[in-house]
């Protein structure tokens, strides 16, 4: 990580992203929460192509964390035909029980610390907390089991972690992936595809939008999402320029706008932060521009999306291809821009049909001995710049630099 003086960051700490009114009843077998996102999507899968066995080895997983968005079985470990989940987790006794059901594993332990010392298991989901995701991960490596990790990477209060997390991975040589489920949204994975064959040359401009209307606050462990800094969750929104080129925002004037709501109140979260909608204009590593935005405070069309506008071509609104040069339209109509078939037992599932693809994404990754799509450095690029473009809105929009990531090894 590039040398950038720790007193730019505020500190206080705990993470993630608020959610739409749901449920209060989380246990399984209850209703499930309404969020939106959560749901099954329909999603473009190349119907002429077949998952294809490479192994009948399988990975033993064990999963921690069922909480309001019940993300332990949301990503179906459980119906990989080279995956064994061997035990689950959560602090919870009911949610563990809930957990174990959906998983169909009859192995539990009342906490993450317990599981992890179980020899037979060799990688663990993490969907616990949001304020945990980094400490849980360095704990599991510290243990020897590779991790795959709902978003974001890390806290935006503790960005120490950031630090540990990579040095943890770079040390011990493990697999580390973030589930970012806009890097398996349709439009995203058909711009990897164009731009990693050249049908964009260089990335000059990119949107990232993640709009996500939330007047009550998502139930939370001790209350972490309760007024967080919308920025501190920015991986839906940043992911359409990092998990298209793999590369990185370096810099970043952001601004944001005093919320309304009542749990935005500087007096009423821990965090004392009054913003519900905050927008970032980034400088990225490859010299173009973007521009990253995130309300939770804004009613009406919810979504995470983005386009991109490259030298030779652009991408936007979905399949819409605007191509306007004659080679890199003919770069593109060579391409396959539709997401492969997953495992017949494996749905695609919510978040733009993105589950299935990033639970497959990591097991093969482990099995292949490659790292997963979303890396660590992707992870904590993805992450760290939200972090810094907070810190900006609080010194009303002053260019900051973002610290940097590189990858350390091919992805699978």
């Amino acid at each position: 990580m590039n040398n950038v003086d720790r007193r730019t960051f505020l500190g206080a700490g705990l993470t993630s992203a608020v959610g739409a009114a749901l449920t209060s009843k989380l246990a399984f077998g209850q209703e499930k929460p309404q969020i939106q996102g959560f749901d099954d999507t329909e999603t473009e899968i190349d119907q002429s192509s077949e998952w294809r066995p490479f192994t009948d080895r399988k990975l033993r997983v064990g999963i921690a964390g069922y909480g309001a968005c019940q993300f332990g079985a949301q990503f179906g470990f459980q119906d990989h035909p080279n995956v064994e989940v061997v035990a689950v987790t959560d602090l919870f006794p009911d949610r563990c029980d809930g957990l174990a059901k959906a998983c169909h594993c009859e192995k539990q332990y009342p906490s993450l610390e317990e599981m992890i010392k179980d020899d037979s298991i060799e990688a663990v989901f993490l969907a616990t907390d949001a304020p945990h995701h980094a400490d849980h991960a360095v704990l599991a490596m510290e243990h020897g089991k590779h991790v795959a990790s709902c978003v974001p990477a890390f806290w935006g209060g503790t960005p120490e972690q950031a630090d540990k997390l990579y040095e943890t991975v770079k040390k011990t040589g493990l697999h580390y992936g973030m589930f970012e489920t806009s890097a398996y949204h349709d439009d995203v994975y058909a711009a990897r595809v164009i731009y990693h064959a050249g049908g964009f040359g260089e990335i000059v401009y990119t949107e990232g939008e993640y709009f996500h209307y939330a007047p009550v606050s998502t139930p939370s462990y001790n209350d972490w999402r309760v007024g967080m800094p919308v920025m501190w969750y920015p991986t839906h929104a940043a992911a359409y320029y990092t998990c298209v080129t793999f590369g990185s925002l370096v810099e970043v004037s952001a601004l944001g706008k005093p919320s309304i709501n009542y749990f935005r109140q500087p007096e009423n979260n821990a965090y004392g932060n009054c913003y519900g909608t905050e927008v970032g204009l980034f400088r990225t590593s490859s010299g173009g521009m973007a521009r990253i935005m995130v309300s939770f405070d804004t009613p009406g069309w919810s979504c995470e999306v983005g386009r991109s506008r490259g030298q030779l071509a652009s991408y936007s609104e979905g399949y819409k291809y605007n191509g306007a040069v004659p080679e890199s339209q003919a770069i593109v109509e060579k391409l396959n821009l539709l997401k492969p078939a997953l495992p017949k037992t494996v749905d695609s599932g919510g978040h733009g049909g993105s589950h299935g693809h990033l639970m497959n994404n990591f097991v093969e990754s482990v099995l292949k001995d490659k790292d997963p799509l979303v890396d660590v450095a992707t992870a904590l690029n993805t992450t760290m710049c939200g972090v810094i473009a907070h810190q900006s809105v609080l010194k009303d929009g002053e260019l900051m630099k973002i610290p940097q990531f590189e990858t350390l090894r091919p992805r699978g």
